[in-house]
């Protein structure tokens, strides 16, 4: 979210612009560490685009992903879920072939595991630890939901963008961390209304998290 970049921006020392595939990304370090950030957009190719692009131009050691995500009930709003595992709610490759699994790649991906175990994750009530669920559909109603859990029992949020940063990143052999923030639970009653005021407190949900990783590595 802009609001996100906006917050992590002034960590970032020395930062330079530069503009690729039409993405902007901000170069400059953290704590010794250089930091590339950039908001990918929504859905799976802009996210597979702007992933690429990163790891092409910049070649990072790892990727880390925040942004929003709806709950499936498993989660509540302002939880914040690690995706130990992510996976596609919309892909299906055709007989012989698994549900998720897109062409060459196994049915699920996984976050980073080291930094999965880091203690800063650990004891929070408001941290979980599980897999999310991504498709080229902004899910929002409580079919919608069902049909996700149909696939993955347990799931914990589903999103439009983890698992399309995930395979580019398997495909390339780079470490990626996945951490959403749970926006509203589609197919609840107040569905809307979660959503249009979540936006005042999601945004530091993430990144006081992302801000205590970045300086922890």
């Amino acid at each position: 979210m802009e609001k996100e970049l906006n917050l992590l921006l002034p960590l970032i020392h020395d930062v330079s612009e530069v503009i690729l595939n039409d993405f902007r990304y901000y170069c400059g370090t953290v704590n010794h560490h250089e930091i590339i950030a950039v908001k990918c957009g929504i859905g799976k190719v802009n996210a597979a685009i702007g992933t690429l692009t990163l790891i092409e131009n910049f070649h990072p050691a790892l990727i880390i992903n925040t942004g929003v995500a709806g709950g499936t009930g498993n989660a509540s709003i302002l939880d914040v879920v690690i995706g130990e595992e992510i996976a596609y709610h919309d892909c299906w490759c055709g007989p012989g072939t698994e549900w998720g699994a897109a062409a060459g790649c196994p049915p699920r991906f996984r976050s980073s595991e080291p930094l999965v175990q880091l203690p800063l994750f650990s004891g929070n009530p408001r941290v979980k630890k599980g897999l999310i669920a991504s498709g080229d559909i902004f899910v929002s109603k409580k079919s919608e939901v069902d049909h996700v859990l149909s696939l993955y029992p347990g799931a914990l949020a589903v999103d439009m963008e983890s698992a399309a940063i995930a395979q580019v990143c398997h495909m390339k052999s780079v470490p990626v961390f996945i951490m959403r923030v749970i926006s509203d639970t589609p197919g609840a009653d107040d569905n809307i209304a979660q959503y249009e005021n979540f936006w005042n407190d999601a945004p530091r949900a993430t990144f006081q998290l992302l801000k205590e990783l970045i300086l922890s590595l």
